[in-house]
This record gives structure tokens, sequence and C-alpha cells, in this order.
């Protein structure tokens, strides 16, 4: 599948596109983890291109350092994408997904409707794009720092799924509580907790990789979009 070229107010920056067989379809801004535009993120476009969605992943480091695509296979390129994380400015990311966002509703291959699905730091971005962002729908896995991000709650207007490892070793006990008071009761807002999982388990090849709560965590993500953007 194609790169392509996203112009932004600050600058260019590339993004993964993968089609479906048939198009027009519906749009999924896929948003990456710490390690950059690696083969697991285009693995879940090229996953979602064939089950009928036109799948876009923009590089949210190329302010940093451009076409990062590092794995989780070893300590240094776990320093490298912690590294990266400290030097990432949310706010500008935030801007990026809805330049791209805006791309990809308008591309020939999208229906028009547009969703998004965000891993780690994804997963946080996903849930601000639902406060700050068009998106249709969004959905988040073990999304970082939403304790700190609840004031935002209040803009969320459209469907949001939050899927929770409630032994995320980067999410507190303290922080999930925070997370699933200040989120009780609000209406466009799922939230699914994975007992006894640990974040990334629905990383394929990660060290905490889970195939039954990945399975059912990816379950629950495709009936979700099939609610939110092929009606």
């Amino acid at each position: 599948m194609p790169d392509i070229t996203i112009t932004g107010p600050d600058g260019d920056f590339g993004a993964y596109l993968a089609l479906p067989a048939s198009t027009p379809a519906p749009g999924l801004l896929v948003i990456q983890e710490i390690f950059g535009v690696n083969k697991v993120m285009r693995d879940i476009c090229d996953g979602l291109a064939a089950q009928g969605y036109t799948a876009c992943c923009p590089d949210l480091f190329w302010r940093i350092e451009p076409g990062i695509q590092i794995t989780d296979q070893s300590e240094a390129e776990w320093q490298q994408a912690f590294g990266l994380f400290q030097a990432f400015d949310v706010d500008k990311g935030v801007e990026d997904l809805i330049t791209t966002l805006a791309r990809l509703r308008g591309h020939e291959a999208c229906s028009g409707k547009v969703g998004s699905v965000g891993y780690c730091l994804g997963g946080k971005l996903a849930y601000l794009l639902g406060a700050r962002s068009d998106a249709d729908c969004n959905v988040s896995y073990y999304g970082v720092g939403l304790d700190e991000l609840l004031d935002e709650a209040p803009r969320i207007s459209r469907p949001i799924l939050l899927h929770v490892a409630a032994k995320d070793q980067f999410v507190p006990p303290e922080a999930q509580q925070k997370i699933q008071s200040g989120l009780a009761g609000h209406s466009q807002v799922t939230l699914h907790v994975y007992e006894e999982q640990d974040h990334a388990f629905a990383r394929e090849g990660g060290a905490h990789y889970d195939a039954a709560a990945a399975q059912l965590a990816n379950a629950r993500t495709s009936d979700f979009f099939k609610e939110h953007l092929n009606r």
C-alpha cells in the first residue's frame, strides 16, 4: 500500500494508507504507539482494510525525527521510544491527527465517515480526538494519562470506546479508579476493563500479548465501528 503526504499548518508529514477491495469505504485513522509507524501499525491498517475500511496511520513523530519505525524487542529501542514519547508535543499531535482526519474524510476512497483507533500513546490521542475533533467515533486501547485529561470529557459528543488493562504497568490502580469514576454515566463513553491484563495486551508479538483478551477487545471494536461507521 502507498505512503501519502499530509500537508499541515506546520509542514508536510507522511502517512501509511491501506485501501480496501471496494471503495468508497468508511475511513479509520490509526494512531501509532511510541514506536512510530512500524510494522505493527501497518499490519493493523492492512487488517482493517481487509475488513472493508480505508485505513490511514500518520507519522506523529515527524517534528522530532521523520520515519521512525522501531520495535519493542530490545532495551535500546524501548529507551529510544521513551525518549520520543518525552519529546512529543501532545497538542501538536492532535492537530496533526485532525489534519489527517480531514484529508482522510475527503479522500476518494473514503465514504465520508471516519473514526479513529489508537494504542498506548495513540489511545490517549484517540480520547482527545473524541473531545476535540469531528470524528464520528473513536476507540482507545490502554490509553496512558487519561486520568489527567478528565476535564476534556464534557466535550465528548460522539461515541468513544475505551479498552482498559486492569494491571497496566503505566496506569496505576488509583489512576484507573479516577478514570472510571470520572467517566461513569457519560452517555457517549463505553469502557471495558480486562482483568489480569497488562499494557499492550493486544499487540501481537509483544511481551504482554494475550490472544483471548485481544480477540475480545478487537471483536468489540469491530462491532463498534460497524454500528457507528457503516450505517
